[in-house]
């Protein structure tokens, strides 16, 4: 059965968190020698909301309202937020294990390739280290995560493992083009994922290759939205972003191609 992906190109800042409704559920889940920290809310199509690097559930916490009508499922990575780390290091096959222990579909939120990333981006990435997790503690990132985390001592190894999972070379190029599931790729017009690489991320899913014509027959499974005004930083508190997401999510699941 196919299943529809959401992929968000998830921010790096951690946004205000307000209090649950009355029927959110949260707790820890065994797996993979984690207690993964989890929250659900609502009720409906399950969709997985996964956080951005050094962030935490409350990243998407302004997106919520805007995806009342799903089960919404938010998670804490390794070491991040409520989920305490282990001796492990970081990489994005053992999160996407993680998720996949906790369910049976896993949402993934980045470039598909390292260089997708502006090139003063991938720089910064190299930069992080123990030294700038010291001066990043006036930022709200640590601030989220000096008032949530089991602990908040561990910041300074968050951010290393952080920065040497940043330091990995990566091309899901072929993996992506196998991807048969109905997709939204959700950027910003002033991302830090370059305009070319959106493009060629949406065309190996199988968008762009033809003029769909006017009756749509040419168009295909997967969908692309760019934001005016976005930037990578600020995406998840956009109002536009549930705008495109929510009639993506409830339009009728169409064939594969």
């Amino acid at each position: 059965m196919l299943t529809r992906n959401l992929i968000l190109i998830a921010a790096t800042v951690a946004l205000a968190f307000p209090g649950w409704p009355a029927d959110s559920k949260s707790g820890y889940a065994a797996v993979n020698g984690l207690k993964l920290y989890y929250e659900i809310n609502g009720t409906g199509q399950p969709l997985v909301l996964l956080h951005g690097g050094l962030g935490s559930t409350g990243m998407y916490s302004a997106l919520l309202p805007q995806l009342a009508s799903h089960q919404v499922i938010s998670v804490d990575l390794q070491a991040h937020g409520r989920t305490a780390d282990i001796e492990r290091p970081l990489s994005v096959e053992d999160m996407a294990d993680d998720i996949a222990g906790l369910l049976t579909t896993v949402l993934v939120s980045t470039a598909f390739r390292k260089t997708g990333w502006y090139p003063e981006v991938i720089t910064a990435m190299s930069q992080l280290n123990a030294a700038a997790a010291e001066a990043m503690k006036p930022s709200p990132l640590y601030q989220t995560y000096a008032q949530i985390a089991p602990k908040p001592a561990d910041w300074p190894v968050l951010v290393t493992k952080t920065a040497d999972l940043l330091k990995q070379d990566y091309d899901w190029s072929k993996e992506v083009a196998a991807i048969r599931a109905p997709t939204l790729l959700v950027f910003g017009d002033a991302d830090a994922i370059r305009p070319a690489h959106m493009v060629e991320f949406y065309e190996l899913l199988g968008g762009g290759k033809r003029d769909a014509g006017w009756e749509g027959s040419g168009m295909g499974v997967s969908r692309m939205a760019v934001l005016p005004g976005v930037t990578h930083y600020n995406i998840c508190a956009s109002p536009a972003l549930g705008a495109v997401v929510e009639p993506f999510l409830d339009a009728p699941m169409p064939a594969a191609k």
